[in-house]
């Protein structure tokens, strides 16, 4: 099975962050530029939690809060589940569905290595299974081509 490492490895490790004391509107500006659900919020090289769609439109819009006039940290989640590069996706995806969501930063040695997406999980699971149904095809092939020669 794949892990985060290997996801890293292929989608890159670009992280696109916003200050905890930005406005939500420049939040969700830079998502939608980035094309990304979610930013990690950053105070001097330290996470200090993450903003997401999903914060936006249950304690932003929800709430009656206007994009402009609310700070990131005022809606953003603080309590983050985070993986290292070692752990496996099987773990990631438990971790999307037993806590409900579509983000994990990826921490390594105290440092923001990445951040990987259900998205990009499911991609891996995807991979994973296809590279292990061209092997036992493969197998299943080279057996016929045995009992052939036979």
């Amino acid at each position: 099975m794949k892990n985060v490492r290997d996801i890293l490895r292929e989608k890159g490790t670009t992280v696109y962050s916003i200050g905890p004391d930005e406005s939500v509107y420049d939040a969700l500006k830079l998502m939608a530029d980035k094309n990304v659900g979610a930013l990690l919020v950053m105070e001097a090289d330290q996470m200090v939690g993450i903003i997401s769609e999903r914060d936006y439109s249950r304690k932003g819009i929800l709430q009656n809060r206007f994009s402009r006039d609310t700070r990131v940290r005022e809606i953003m989640t603080v309590e983050i589940k985070t993986v290292t590069l070692s752990t496996d996706l099987q773990e990631c995806m438990e971790l999307f569905t037993e806590k409900r969501i579509r983000h994990l930063p990826v921490i390594e040695n105290d440092r923001v290595a990445g951040i990987i997406s259900i998205g990009d999980a499911v991609k891996g699971v995807i991979d994973h299974h296809q590279a292990v149904i061209e092997q036992l095809e493969s197998y299943i092939k080279g057996q016929d081509a045995r009992r052939e020669q036979v």
